[in-house]
Protein backbone atom coordinates (compact mmCIF):
# COMPACT_ATOMS: atom_id res chain seq x y z
CA UNK A 1 0.00 0.00 0.00
CA UNK A 2 1.29 3.44 -0.91
CA UNK A 3 1.39 5.87 2.02
CA UNK A 4 0.98 9.51 1.11
CA UNK A 5 2.48 11.95 3.62
CA UNK A 6 0.54 15.13 4.32
CA UNK A 7 2.04 18.21 2.71
CA UNK A 8 2.40 20.38 5.83
CA UNK A 9 3.23 23.54 3.89
CA UNK A 10 0.04 23.07 1.84
CA UNK A 11 -2.03 22.50 4.98
CA UNK A 12 -0.70 25.73 6.50
CA UNK A 13 -1.25 27.69 3.30
CA UNK A 14 -4.75 26.33 2.84
CA UNK A 15 -5.61 27.36 6.39
CA UNK A 16 -4.09 30.80 5.89
CA UNK A 17 -6.23 31.18 2.76
CA UNK A 18 -9.34 30.77 4.93
CA UNK A 19 -10.15 27.07 4.74
CA UNK A 20 -9.45 26.14 8.36
CA UNK A 21 -13.02 24.86 8.79
CA UNK A 22 -12.19 21.75 6.73
CA UNK A 23 -10.95 20.22 10.00
CA UNK A 24 -14.57 20.05 11.29
CA UNK A 25 -15.69 17.62 8.55
CA UNK A 26 -16.46 14.11 9.73
CA UNK A 27 -17.20 12.79 6.24
CA UNK A 28 -20.94 12.22 6.61
CA UNK A 29 -21.43 12.90 2.89
CA UNK A 30 -24.58 15.03 3.18
CA UNK A 31 -22.92 17.66 0.97
CA UNK A 32 -22.61 15.15 -1.86
CA UNK A 33 -26.25 14.09 -1.64
CA UNK A 34 -27.56 17.62 -2.28
CA UNK A 35 -24.89 18.96 -4.65
CA UNK A 36 -26.43 19.73 -8.06
CA UNK A 37 -23.30 18.49 -9.81
CA UNK A 38 -24.33 14.95 -8.96
CA UNK A 39 -27.36 15.37 -11.19
CA UNK A 40 -25.09 15.63 -14.24
CA UNK A 41 -21.81 13.89 -13.30
CA UNK A 42 -19.95 12.31 -10.37
CA UNK A 43 -18.61 14.96 -8.02
CA UNK A 44 -17.58 14.80 -4.37
CA UNK A 45 -17.36 17.86 -2.17
CA UNK A 46 -16.63 15.48 0.71
CA UNK A 47 -13.50 14.24 -1.11
CA UNK A 48 -12.29 17.79 -1.78
CA UNK A 49 -12.72 18.70 1.89
CA UNK A 50 -10.85 15.56 2.96
CA UNK A 51 -7.96 16.26 0.60
CA UNK A 52 -7.69 19.83 1.88
CA UNK A 53 -7.64 18.57 5.47
CA UNK A 54 -4.47 16.60 4.68
CA UNK A 55 -2.87 19.18 2.38
CA UNK A 56 -3.35 16.95 -0.67
CA UNK A 57 -5.39 19.36 -2.80
CA UNK A 58 -4.61 19.07 -6.51
CA UNK A 59 -4.70 22.73 -7.51
CA UNK A 60 -4.26 21.92 -11.19
CA UNK A 61 -7.46 19.85 -11.12
CA UNK A 62 -10.73 21.41 -12.29
CA UNK A 63 -12.67 19.90 -9.38
CA UNK A 64 -11.93 22.73 -6.91
CA UNK A 65 -13.38 25.14 -9.49
CA UNK A 66 -16.71 23.33 -9.94
CA UNK A 67 -18.42 24.61 -6.79
CA UNK A 68 -21.10 27.14 -7.81
CA UNK A 69 -21.36 28.38 -4.19
CA UNK A 70 -25.09 27.62 -4.37
CA UNK A 71 -25.22 27.00 -0.60
CA UNK A 72 -27.11 23.70 -0.62
CA UNK A 73 -24.34 21.77 1.11
CA UNK A 74 -23.85 24.38 3.82
CA UNK A 75 -27.60 24.28 4.42
CA UNK A 76 -27.37 20.56 5.30
CA UNK A 77 -23.93 20.38 6.93
CA UNK A 78 -24.16 19.31 10.61
CA UNK A 79 -20.64 20.55 11.41
CA UNK A 80 -20.57 24.05 9.83
CA UNK A 81 -17.68 23.10 7.57
CA UNK A 82 -18.24 26.27 5.47
CA UNK A 83 -17.77 24.55 2.13
CA UNK A 84 -18.10 27.76 0.13
CA UNK A 85 -15.40 29.55 2.12
CA UNK A 86 -13.23 26.46 1.83
CA UNK A 87 -13.57 26.21 -1.96
CA UNK A 88 -12.89 29.93 -2.41
CA UNK A 89 -9.83 29.55 -0.17
CA UNK A 90 -8.53 26.67 -2.30
CA UNK A 91 -8.98 28.85 -5.38
CA UNK A 92 -7.02 31.64 -3.68
CA UNK A 93 -4.35 29.03 -3.04
CA UNK A 94 -4.33 28.04 -6.75
CA UNK A 95 -4.55 31.64 -7.98
CA UNK A 96 -1.52 32.51 -5.89
CA UNK A 97 0.49 30.02 -7.94
CA UNK A 98 -1.14 31.08 -11.22
CA UNK A 99 -2.54 27.58 -11.79
CA UNK A 100 -5.71 27.47 -13.91
CA UNK A 101 -7.11 24.35 -15.63
CA UNK A 102 -8.10 24.81 -19.29
CA UNK A 103 -11.82 25.32 -18.57
CA UNK A 104 -10.98 27.98 -15.98
CA UNK A 105 -8.58 30.06 -18.08
CA UNK A 106 -11.32 32.50 -19.28
CA UNK A 107 -11.26 33.84 -15.71
CA UNK A 108 -7.96 35.51 -16.56
CA UNK A 109 -9.64 37.52 -19.32
CA UNK A 110 -12.42 38.55 -16.93
CA UNK A 111 -9.80 39.66 -14.41
CA UNK A 112 -7.99 41.70 -17.05
CA UNK A 113 -11.24 43.42 -18.03
CA UNK A 114 -12.03 44.24 -14.44
CA UNK A 115 -8.56 45.65 -13.86
CA UNK A 116 -8.59 47.79 -17.00
CA UNK A 117 -12.22 48.89 -17.40
CA UNK A 118 -14.03 47.94 -14.20
CA UNK A 119 -16.11 45.21 -15.87
CA UNK A 120 -15.39 41.53 -16.66
CA UNK A 121 -16.21 41.91 -20.36
CA UNK A 122 -13.34 44.31 -20.95
CA UNK A 123 -15.81 46.75 -22.54
CA UNK A 124 -14.98 50.44 -22.44
CA UNK A 125 -15.99 52.12 -19.20
CA UNK A 126 -17.25 55.04 -21.29
CA UNK A 127 -20.01 52.77 -22.65
CA UNK A 128 -21.31 51.68 -19.25
CA UNK A 129 -24.40 53.91 -19.34
CA UNK A 130 -25.26 53.54 -23.05
CA UNK A 131 -28.14 51.20 -22.14
CA UNK A 132 -29.97 54.25 -20.73
CA UNK A 133 -29.87 56.34 -23.91
CA UNK A 134 -33.31 57.65 -24.85
CA UNK A 135 -34.72 57.06 -21.37
CA UNK A 136 -35.39 59.63 -18.67
CA UNK A 137 -32.44 58.66 -16.51
CA UNK A 138 -30.60 61.25 -14.44
CA UNK A 139 -27.12 61.12 -13.00
CA UNK A 140 -27.36 60.40 -9.29
CA UNK A 141 -26.89 63.39 -7.03
CA UNK A 142 -26.90 63.60 -3.26
CA UNK A 143 -30.40 63.82 -1.86
CA UNK A 144 -32.04 61.55 -4.44
CA UNK A 145 -34.28 58.82 -3.06
CA UNK A 146 -32.28 55.95 -4.49
CA UNK A 147 -29.22 54.97 -6.54
CA UNK A 148 -30.03 52.39 -9.21
CA UNK A 149 -27.00 50.10 -9.71
CA UNK A 150 -27.73 47.87 -12.73
CA UNK A 151 -24.43 45.96 -12.57
CA UNK A 152 -22.19 44.72 -15.38
CA UNK A 153 -24.49 42.36 -17.28
CA UNK A 154 -27.35 44.84 -17.46
CA UNK A 155 -24.95 47.54 -18.59
CA UNK A 156 -23.21 45.63 -21.39
CA UNK A 157 -25.09 42.47 -22.42
CA UNK A 158 -27.62 43.03 -25.22
CA UNK A 159 -30.20 40.64 -23.69
CA UNK A 160 -29.87 42.03 -20.17
CA UNK A 161 -29.97 45.69 -21.24
CA UNK A 162 -33.69 45.05 -21.78
CA UNK A 163 -34.01 44.32 -18.06
CA UNK A 164 -32.27 47.58 -17.11
CA UNK A 165 -34.56 49.52 -19.45
CA UNK A 166 -37.65 47.76 -18.10
CA UNK A 167 -36.54 48.63 -14.56
CA UNK A 168 -36.13 52.31 -15.44
CA UNK A 169 -39.55 52.42 -17.12
CA UNK A 170 -41.13 50.98 -13.98
CA UNK A 171 -39.30 53.38 -11.66
CA UNK A 172 -40.34 56.35 -13.81
CA UNK A 173 -43.95 55.13 -13.89
CA UNK A 174 -43.92 54.92 -10.09
CA UNK A 175 -42.46 58.42 -9.74
CA UNK A 176 -39.29 57.23 -7.99
CA UNK A 177 -36.59 59.88 -7.60
CA UNK A 178 -33.53 57.92 -8.68
CA UNK A 179 -30.29 58.22 -10.61
CA UNK A 180 -27.38 56.17 -11.88
CA UNK A 181 -23.62 56.67 -11.60
CA UNK A 182 -22.86 55.19 -15.03
CA UNK A 183 -19.17 55.47 -15.89
CA UNK A 184 -18.27 55.96 -12.22
CA UNK A 185 -19.40 52.41 -11.38
CA UNK A 186 -17.22 49.36 -11.04
CA UNK A 187 -18.27 45.74 -10.97
CA UNK A 188 -19.35 44.81 -7.42
CA UNK A 189 -16.55 42.21 -7.50
CA UNK A 190 -18.58 39.23 -6.28
CA UNK A 191 -17.78 36.72 -9.00
CA UNK A 192 -14.07 37.49 -9.16
CA UNK A 193 -13.79 37.08 -5.39
CA UNK A 194 -15.33 33.63 -5.70
CA UNK A 195 -12.59 32.69 -8.18
CA UNK A 196 -9.96 33.44 -5.55
CA UNK A 197 -8.75 36.85 -6.71
CA UNK A 198 -9.10 38.61 -3.38
CA UNK A 199 -6.82 41.54 -4.27
CA UNK A 200 -8.89 42.50 -7.31
CA UNK A 201 -12.14 42.20 -5.35
CA UNK A 202 -10.80 44.56 -2.71
CA UNK A 203 -9.77 47.06 -5.36
CA UNK A 204 -13.28 46.97 -6.92
CA UNK A 205 -14.93 47.29 -3.51
CA UNK A 206 -12.80 50.20 -2.29
CA UNK A 207 -13.33 52.14 -5.52
CA UNK A 208 -17.11 51.60 -5.38
CA UNK A 209 -17.27 52.53 -1.72
CA UNK A 210 -15.35 55.75 -2.34
CA UNK A 211 -17.67 56.59 -5.25
CA UNK A 212 -20.79 55.93 -3.15
CA UNK A 213 -19.54 58.05 -0.25
CA UNK A 214 -18.30 60.88 -2.48
CA UNK A 215 -21.71 61.06 -4.18
CA UNK A 216 -23.76 60.85 -0.99
CA UNK A 217 -25.32 57.46 -1.69
CA UNK A 218 -27.36 56.00 1.15
CA UNK A 219 -29.79 53.57 -0.51
CA UNK A 220 -28.85 51.28 -3.41
CA UNK A 221 -31.32 49.44 -5.65
CA UNK A 222 -29.82 46.46 -7.49
CA UNK A 223 -31.03 44.06 -10.17
CA UNK A 224 -28.50 41.31 -9.47
CA UNK A 225 -28.68 39.08 -6.38
CA UNK A 226 -24.88 38.90 -6.59
CA UNK A 227 -24.59 42.68 -6.23
CA UNK A 228 -27.18 42.54 -3.45
CA UNK A 229 -25.25 39.91 -1.51
CA UNK A 230 -21.93 41.70 -1.95
CA UNK A 231 -23.08 45.20 -1.02
CA UNK A 232 -25.16 43.95 1.90
CA UNK A 233 -22.98 41.20 3.37
CA UNK A 234 -19.41 41.74 2.16
CA UNK A 235 -18.87 45.50 1.85
CA UNK A 236 -19.43 45.89 5.62
CA UNK A 237 -16.01 44.20 5.93
CA UNK A 238 -14.72 47.65 4.90
CA UNK A 239 -16.59 49.34 7.78
CA UNK A 240 -19.42 50.76 5.67
CA UNK A 241 -23.12 50.01 5.65
CA UNK A 242 -25.40 51.09 2.81
CA UNK A 243 -29.09 50.31 2.68
CA UNK A 244 -29.42 47.76 -0.10
CA UNK A 245 -32.65 46.56 -1.72
CA UNK A 246 -33.21 44.08 -4.53
CA UNK A 247 -35.57 45.04 -7.35
CA UNK A 248 -37.99 42.20 -6.49
CA UNK A 249 -38.35 43.59 -2.97
CA UNK A 250 -38.74 47.14 -4.21
CA UNK A 251 -41.43 46.21 -6.74
CA UNK A 252 -43.38 44.55 -3.94
CA UNK A 253 -43.09 47.75 -1.89
CA UNK A 254 -44.16 49.97 -4.80
CA UNK A 255 -47.23 47.86 -5.56
CA UNK A 256 -48.32 47.48 -1.93
CA UNK A 257 -47.71 51.18 -1.29
CA UNK A 258 -49.96 52.16 -4.19
CA UNK A 259 -47.14 53.85 -6.13
CA UNK A 260 -47.33 51.33 -8.96
CA UNK A 261 -50.64 50.36 -10.54
CA UNK A 262 -51.20 47.20 -12.59
CA UNK A 263 -53.63 47.96 -15.40
CA UNK A 264 -53.58 44.84 -17.60
CA UNK A 265 -53.84 41.08 -17.34
CA UNK A 266 -51.05 38.61 -18.05
CA UNK A 267 -52.81 35.40 -19.03
CA UNK A 268 -49.97 32.92 -18.97
CA UNK A 269 -48.78 30.00 -16.89
CA UNK A 270 -45.60 31.00 -15.10
CA UNK A 271 -43.07 29.36 -12.81
CA UNK A 272 -40.57 31.22 -10.67
CA UNK A 273 -36.93 30.22 -10.28
CA UNK A 274 -35.29 31.23 -6.98
CA UNK A 275 -31.73 32.45 -7.65
CA UNK A 276 -29.29 31.02 -5.10
CA UNK A 277 -27.96 34.41 -4.00
CA UNK A 278 -31.44 35.86 -3.58
CA UNK A 279 -33.03 32.85 -1.93
CA UNK A 280 -30.74 30.52 -0.01
CA UNK A 281 -28.09 33.14 0.71
CA UNK A 282 -30.42 36.01 1.62
CA UNK A 283 -33.85 34.55 2.36
CA UNK A 284 -35.80 36.54 -0.26
CA UNK A 285 -38.56 34.19 -1.39
CA UNK A 286 -41.89 35.88 -0.70
CA UNK A 287 -41.52 39.29 -2.35
CA UNK A 288 -41.00 38.12 -5.96
CA UNK A 289 -43.89 35.67 -5.58
CA UNK A 290 -45.94 38.44 -3.97
CA UNK A 291 -45.44 40.58 -7.09
CA UNK A 292 -46.42 37.74 -9.43
CA UNK A 293 -49.53 36.94 -7.38
CA UNK A 294 -50.70 40.55 -7.74
CA UNK A 295 -50.84 40.19 -11.53
CA UNK A 296 -54.35 39.43 -12.86
CA UNK A 297 -54.61 36.37 -15.09
CA UNK A 298 -51.18 35.02 -14.20
CA UNK A 299 -51.10 31.40 -13.04
CA UNK A 300 -48.08 30.60 -10.84
CA UNK A 301 -47.04 26.94 -10.85
CA UNK A 302 -44.22 26.00 -8.47
CA UNK A 303 -41.47 23.58 -9.45
CA UNK A 304 -40.69 20.78 -6.99
CA UNK A 305 -37.23 22.22 -6.32
CA UNK A 306 -38.21 25.71 -5.20
CA UNK A 307 -37.56 28.18 -2.39
CA UNK A 308 -34.90 26.75 -0.01
CA UNK A 309 -34.53 23.69 -2.24
CA UNK A 310 -34.23 25.62 -5.51
CA UNK A 311 -31.93 24.12 -8.11
CA UNK A 312 -28.86 26.19 -8.96
CA UNK A 313 -28.59 27.46 -12.56
CA UNK A 314 -24.87 26.63 -12.48
CA UNK A 315 -23.30 30.05 -12.96
CA UNK A 316 -22.49 31.16 -9.39
CA UNK A 317 -19.07 30.95 -7.79
CA UNK A 318 -17.41 32.52 -10.83
CA UNK A 319 -18.65 29.69 -13.08
CA UNK A 320 -20.21 32.40 -15.25
CA UNK A 321 -16.67 32.94 -16.65
CA UNK A 322 -15.69 29.28 -16.97
CA UNK A 323 -16.37 26.71 -19.68
CA UNK A 324 -19.16 24.23 -18.92
CA UNK A 325 -19.83 21.27 -21.21
CA UNK A 326 -23.34 20.90 -22.58
CA UNK A 327 -23.82 17.64 -20.66
CA UNK A 328 -22.89 19.39 -17.39
CA UNK A 329 -25.41 22.24 -17.57
CA UNK A 330 -27.85 22.33 -14.64
CA UNK A 331 -29.85 24.93 -16.57
CA UNK A 332 -30.93 22.30 -19.11
CA UNK A 333 -32.51 20.26 -16.32
CA UNK A 334 -34.12 23.37 -14.83
CA UNK A 335 -35.83 24.26 -18.11
CA UNK A 336 -37.23 20.73 -18.31
CA UNK A 337 -38.54 21.11 -14.74
CA UNK A 338 -40.26 24.37 -15.69
CA UNK A 339 -41.85 22.82 -18.77
CA UNK A 340 -42.85 19.85 -16.63
CA UNK A 341 -45.14 22.03 -14.49
CA UNK A 342 -46.79 23.47 -17.58
CA UNK A 343 -45.04 26.84 -17.54
CA UNK A 344 -45.08 28.99 -20.65
CA UNK A 345 -42.71 31.48 -19.00
CA UNK A 346 -39.80 30.86 -16.63
CA UNK A 347 -39.47 33.98 -14.49
CA UNK A 348 -36.47 34.86 -12.36
CA UNK A 349 -34.64 37.91 -11.07
CA UNK A 350 -30.93 37.31 -11.71
CA UNK A 351 -28.82 38.18 -14.76
CA UNK A 352 -26.68 35.04 -14.42
CA UNK A 353 -29.76 32.82 -14.35
CA UNK A 354 -31.33 34.57 -17.33
CA UNK A 355 -28.12 34.31 -19.36
CA UNK A 356 -27.81 30.63 -18.58
CA UNK A 357 -31.45 29.78 -19.24
CA UNK A 358 -31.43 31.68 -22.53
CA UNK A 359 -28.35 29.71 -23.62
CA UNK A 360 -30.00 26.43 -22.68
CA UNK A 361 -33.23 27.43 -24.43
CA UNK A 362 -31.21 27.92 -27.61
CA UNK A 363 -29.21 24.70 -27.24
CA UNK A 364 -32.33 22.62 -26.50
CA UNK A 365 -34.36 24.24 -29.31
CA UNK A 366 -37.00 25.41 -26.83
CA UNK A 367 -37.61 28.78 -28.51
CA UNK A 368 -41.26 27.97 -29.14
CA UNK A 369 -41.72 25.96 -25.95
CA UNK A 370 -40.90 28.37 -23.12
CA UNK A 371 -39.85 31.98 -22.62
CA UNK A 372 -37.36 33.29 -20.06
CA UNK A 373 -38.12 36.67 -18.48
CA UNK A 374 -36.98 38.87 -15.65
CA UNK A 375 -39.77 39.87 -13.28
CA UNK A 376 -39.40 43.51 -14.41
CA UNK A 377 -40.04 42.54 -18.04
CA UNK A 378 -43.42 41.07 -17.15
CA UNK A 379 -44.38 44.00 -14.97
CA UNK A 380 -43.43 46.50 -17.66
CA UNK A 381 -45.97 44.90 -19.99
CA UNK A 382 -48.93 45.37 -17.67
CA UNK A 383 -48.51 48.77 -15.99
Amino acid sequence: MEIVAPFKEAIDEIKESGADAVKFCYQCGKCDTVCPWNKVRTFSMRKLIREATFGLTEIENEEIWRCTTCGKCHQRCPRDVKQINDMVALRRFATGYGVFPEAVKPVRAASAGLFAEGNPFGEARTKRAEWAEGLSVKTFTEGMEILYFPGCYLSYDSRLKKVARATVNILNKAGVDFGILGTKENCCGESIRKTGNEALFKRMARENIKTFIDNGVKKILVSSPHCYHTFKNEYPEFNVNFEVIHISQYLFELINGGRLQISKEYEKKVTYHDPCYLGRHNGIYDEPRGVLKKIPGLILNEMEESREDSMCCGMGGGRIWMETQKSDRFANLRLDQAIGVGAEVLVTSCPYCITNFEDSRLVLNYDDVIQVKDITEILQEII
